[in-house]
């Protein structure tokens, strides 16, 4: 790997149709084998940038106003600030840890950094200052940290503790928890009309579904197990512990989408009921999934096929299958604003 800052800013732009319009959403995806993030245009579901040096990203963040994209990179345990108008690595910051998955305040000036092991928990990074100010420790380590839609929590999730904290992102310190029978993996949020938050959806390691967690309460209230195939039909291959990984409401708050591993597909539930819709077929392992801001389509990451489903959500129907890098997971939708290269 080379270490060179100017050889790190040297970005790839693939030369198809973008119109450059300020505030475009684009999808990011992480190849977590892979050493480069790639940039998917919704419009044509294509790649338009490749952003190399990247190596073994494991999450990325946008920062509200488009101006930076965060990725944490597990090959050297930092945080990797983007300029996404040259689409150029600027700095990296320095961890406590190893760091899984990332978060960023809805202000823009934090961002929240799981960092995974006994002794791990979240990095608190000024982005103002660019540095890291704090470690809050938690039980088991940091698999994702998650924020509430209006910010003033962050959900961090452990895999070793089985325990999901909930972290007061004013006081910067933990407020209450919930333990479940095995790991957290990845949650979302149900909103009330005035932007806070209602329920927590989470789903747990070797259970193939999610809890339903009543916010105010704070005690999990039910769950979901996903649609079964006879045994010789399923996947068992990269499992990880994580039958379901990858659950999202879309923004419109219409639907709940769920990925399953086991079956190659993601599973749609309606909105506030949890009625079954339907299923859509993916690639193999499905691990991770990304609206576009309209709610029309939905970008699911197969890990084992090296592949991006583009799913109509209207429809439930894939449209195509983008071939990606190496073991693609995360993935986010950002406004972006134009960058170097578009015209």
């Amino acid at each position: 790997m080379k270490s060179s800052l100017a050889v790190l800013a040297l970005v790839t732009l693939v030369t198809l149709p973008l119109a450059a319009q300020s505030g475009r959403p684009l999808i990011v995806q992480t190849n977590s084998a892979g050493d480069s993030v790639m940039l998917i245009d919704p419009a044509t579901d294509k790649i338009v940038v490749e952003i190399p040096e990247a190596e073994v990203i494991h999450g990325a963040a946008a920062a509200p106003d488009g101006s930076r994209l965060y990725l944490s990179n597990e090959s050297l345990s930092t945080v990797d600030i983007v300029d996404t108008k040259t689409m150029r690595i600027t700095k990296r910051i320095p961890l406590s840890g190893h760091p899984n998955n990332i978060a960023v305040h809805k202000k823009g000036h934090r961002v929240y950094v799981a960092i995974t092991g006994a002794q791990g928990g979240v990095d608190v990074i000024d982005t103002v200052a660019e540095q890291r100010i704090k470690t809050i420790r938690v039980l088991g380590g940091v698999h994702n940290p998650f924020i509430t839609p209006d910010s003033r929590f962050v959900v961090a999730g452990s895999t070793g503790g089985a325990v999901a904290t909930v972290i007061d992102t004013e006081l910067e310190r933990p407020v209450w928890s919930i333990h479940f029978e095995g790991g957290v993996r990845p949650v979302c949020f149900e909103t009330n009309a005035d932007g806070s938050t209602k329920r927590m959806f989470a789903q747990i390691t070797n259970f193939h579904g999610f809890a339903i967690v009543d916010w105010a309460q704070k005690r999990e209230v039910g769950r979901i197990t996903l649609p079964e195939l006879p045994p010789a039909q399923r996947n068992n291959e990269g499992i990880q512990g994580a039958p379901a990984h990858g659950l999202l409401i879309a923004p419109d708050g219409k639907t709940l989408w769920s990925t399953s591993k086991f079956n190659s597909a993601v599973y749609v539930y309606s909105m506030p009921d949890l009625k079954y819709l339907g299923e859509v077929k993916v690639g193999l392992v499905p691990d991770w999934l990304t609206f576009t801001p309209d709610s029309k389509k939905v970008y699911v990451a197969n890990a084992h096929d090296n592949t991006v489903s583009v799913i109509d959500v209207a429809a439930r129907k894939e449209l195509t299958r983008l071939k990606v890098g190496q073991v693609p997971k995360r993935n986010i939708t950002a406004i972006l604003p134009p960058f170097a290269g578009t015209n």
